[in-house]
């Protein structure tokens, strides 16, 4: 089955890192089809970012944007303010927040799931210049939701894209997909 992933951050915060470590992840445990790949225009560090990423039990043939998504992942809920990040969002869709508030605390017309990435990433000193960068945790939740992507190969996903670094995020995202609340 195919289920297709937005990814809604700031410029720096991650978000196309994040979907090529779900791809990745994805691949590694046993999935065909697999895509990653950014939106840019004349982004800069915290301006609002968009990702994508397809996953498939067989080969993907779209080569498209996504414009109606099982799945959106929001790094940073202050992005809602200039975008509608459950446009086109699918009736059975799911919305993951970083946030500290209760899924309740949002009004979507879909199931929400939250996860506090923000103290993760600073508690797992996942830095860049002092500020969170949310990215692992946000994939830990977001394999935490979806059916075929084991936690262990994300955790070698994330190993094997940050090196020495790799270990705290890959710890930061085991710690996010055990904390997530739908």
């Amino acid at each position: 089955m195919l289920k297709e992933i937005i990814f809604y951050g700031r410029g720096g915060q991650g978000a196309v890192t994040a979907a090529n470590l779900i791809a990745s992840a994805a691949l590694k445990s046993g999935n065909r089809g697999v895509q990653a790949f950014p939106f840019f225009g004349a982004e800069r560090r915290g301006a609002p970012v968009k990702a994508f990423a397809r996953i498939s039990d067989n080969e993907i043939f779209l080569r498209s944007q996504i414009k109606k998504p099982d799945i959106v992942v929001v790094l940073d809920t202050g992005v809602m303010d200039a975008i509608n990040v459950a446009e086109g969002i699918k009736k059975d869709g799911i919305i993951l927040l970083n946030t500290n508030k209760s899924a309740s605390d949002f009004s979507f017309p879909y199931r929400t799931a939250v996860v506090d990435a923000t103290s993760i990433a600073i508690k797992n000193e996942i830095l860049v210049g002092g500020i969170p960068v949310v990215n692992t945790p946000m994939t830990g939740a977001l394999t935490k939701i979806l059916d075929g992507i084991d936690i262990e190969n994300l955790k070698l996903a994330i190993k094997e894209r940050f090196g020495k670094i790799g270990d705290k995020n890959a710890k930061a995202a085991e710690e996010a997909y055990n904390e997530v609340i739908f």
